[in-house]
């Protein structure tokens, strides 16, 4: 079996294609539509399934459904606001009675439903269902969360068991209200600020709450997302039976790193800074350097046009490569 590897578009490109803002990627169907039109000319291009039309990426679905502030600038991400005030808000934390009344989720529902009217194929989704135990308490504490650890660990557990609890129990509203369930299979959890905490809070702190996530997921096959991980945490994916691991753009670790030290299978990502600043022999010659640390999957965008021909030589090396 040769290198496997995932090539995608990304929003930025989106918007550089169909000269569309962020907002309108999030809210406005007709402009998605039409942004998804020019997507599937480059498809078709570079001899790829063109995409299907979906809203902008969007994490913070769990959160805004407990009443989260998030700001939705014209030309920029979301921006989330913390729900907790102080400590004692921890103790004031309620699920709501119903996942999908709040303004934000009827919003987002309201835009799906109009791009499921124009293209029916479109996917069942308004963003991600959650993000993992760490990053969610942050969400809503903010960075005061790794102070907490440390100052009231009785209190952030108490958060971190909400967290958990509110995030599947999101999950199973949003996807009846779709008409389905919470059913066996393989399951990922994106937790990107677990690596913030230091290595010796993981087995208090991070790994019941992933493994009751799991659990509680039916996971069949367990995948983690965490881009702030350093060498010391990978020994507590065995912990917790990670079967793949996605590092994405983590700053502390390489393929090098992970080929010795990773006890699970593993992704490799070519950078978009990487692609913008390297030539398409270089990056080429990093796209070879990357599959000789045998990750099960290299993954890379195009985030603008201008790149393209770089993007048409990645393809040819990967699907080669794909095929030894």
């Amino acid at each position: 079996m040769g290198q496997k590897f995932y090539f995608g578009f990304s929003d930025y490109l989106l918007l550089e294609v169909a000269n569309i803002n962020f907002y309108q990627l999030h809210f406005d169907a007709e402009s998605i539509v039409r942004g998804y039109k020019k997507l599937k000319e480059i498809a078709e291009e570079l001899n790829i399934e063109p995409p299907i039309p979906r809203m902008a990426g969007f994490a913070y679905s769990h959160i805004a459904s407990l009443g989260a502030k998030i700001e939705f600038p014209i030309d920029g991400e979301p921006k989330p606001f913390p729900l907790i005030k102080n400590i004692e808000d921890i103790d004031n934390l309620k699920e709501p009675e119903d996942y999908l009344s709040a303004s934000l989720i009827q919003k987002k529902l309201k835009t799906l439903s109009e791009l499921k009217r124009i293209v029916p194929e479109t996917p069942n989704t308004i963003g991600h269902l959650f993000e993992g135990p760490i990053t969610t308490a942050v969400l809503l504490m903010g960075q005061d969360f790794f102070i907490l650890v440390y100052d009231n660990p009785k209190k952030a557990h108490k958060l971190l068991k909400f967290c958990v609890r509110s995030a599947l129990n999101y999950s199973k509203c949003i996807l009846n209200y779709f008409g389905e369930e919470l059913k066996e299979g393989p399951k990922g959890i994106p937790d990107d600020f677990a690596g913030i905490l230091h290595p010796k809070l993981f087995p208090e702190f991070v790994l019941p709450y992933w493994e009751e996530m799991y659990e509680r997921l039916k996971a069949t096959e367990r995948h983690l997302h965490s881009e702030l991980l350093r060498e010391e945490h990978l020994k507590f994916l065995k912990d917790v039976k990670i079967d793949v691991f996605d590092p994405s753009a983590d700053q502390y670790l390489n393929g090098e790193i992970l080929l010795k030290k990773c006890p699970c299978k593993f992704t490799l990502r070519i950078q978009s800074w990487e692609i913008f600043n390297l030539s398409a022999d270089e990056l080429e010659k990093l796209y070879i350097k990357l599959a000789s640390y045998k990750p099960i999957s290299i993954n890379f965008y195009l985030d603008r046009l201008i790149d393209l021909p770089k993007i048409k030589r990645l393809l040819k090396i990967a699907r080669e490569l794909e095929k030894n």
